[in-house]
């Protein structure tokens, strides 16, 4: 039983809850991100070069002897490649802002906590048991 319940700890944790939500966000952001590049970016950037499809550029490569009648020569597909790398430098770009974003946070509230520290907390008022022995010190002072 200790490992289920050690199991449990670990998967109501905030951290892997946190990392999950996570992972399901950043795939969905993904098929975001791959969508504007294939559909949005890509088709202008052919435009300009001359009306070419980056989905068919592709080096084919001689036949090979030893492969059987009717299968397909394999190509690299370059213009696929291009779009991947891509994808991938808009990606790496979105999650570095995230990251430099949440550490522009954090820093602000590290400051605002260390201010907080720094600041001289106010002497306590007297009790008054205090005040009445001060009274007392102060009286027999005068005698």
């Amino acid at each position: 039983m200790g490992f289920i319940k050690e199991f449990k700890e670990f998967a109501v944790k905030g951290n892997v809850v946190d990392m999950a939500v996570g992972v399901i966000i950043g795939g969905a952001f993904g098929k975001i991100v791959t969508s504007i590049v294939n559909d949005v970016i890509m088709p202008p950037i052919g435009w300009l070069i001359g009306g070419v499809n980056f989905t068919n550029l592709k080096v084919v490569l001689p036949a090979n002897p030893l492969a059987p009648e009717g299968t397909e020569p394999a190509t690299i597909a370059y213009g696929s490649f291009i779009q991947n790398v891509i994808d991938f430098l808009i990606v790496a770009l979105c999650v570095f802002f995230l990251v430099k974003g949440i550490n522009v946070l954090t820093r602000k509230k590290k400051k605002e906590e260390e201010a907080a520290a720094a600041a001289p907390a106010p002497e306590p008022e007297p009790t008054a048991e205090e005040k009445l022995l001060t009274e007392i010190r102060d009286l027999l002072k005068n005698k």
